[in-house]
């Protein structure tokens, strides 16, 4: 009986890891670095703070992080070889908050500035 108990333990400690990859009952927002650049101190902000990332090489993505609300479109600023980038929205106004799921802002880099694109993963 107690190797029962033991082992159905076990199970519900694994079943509940808290990955962010694979939990679709919150918001959760990644990074993708779809430029020729390496980014450095990235912060996003979604209206509710900013939120740190770690730095991306060029084509890599980061893992999820979970955020309390998100639009399709966030604040960004990040590094390029010592120089600060933003993205900086003007306002959420007529914009639907993202429903719970899995999502990733591609960040690239053009003549303009940074360009944001929402994927829903």
């Amino acid at each position: 009986m107690k190797k029962i108990l033991v082992f159905i333990s076990i199970l519900a400690l694994v079943g509940c890891s808290g990955d962010a990859d694979n939990n679709a009952s919150e918001i959760n927002i990644r990074l993708s670095n779809i430029s020729q650049f390496d980014f450095q101190n990235i912060v996003v902000n979604t209206t509710t703070g900013n939120t740190n990332f770690e730095n991306i090489s060029y084509q890599q993505t980061t893992n999820y992080k979970i955020f309390e609300t998100a639009y399709r479109y966030a604040f960004v600023e990040l590094q390029i070889d010592g120089e600060t980038y933003r993205y900086q929205p003007i306002d959420y106004v007529g914009e639907t908050p993202l429903e719970n799921g899995n999502y990733t802002y591609q960040i690239g880099v053009e003549d303009s500035g940074l360009s944001l694109i929402l994927i829903e993963d």
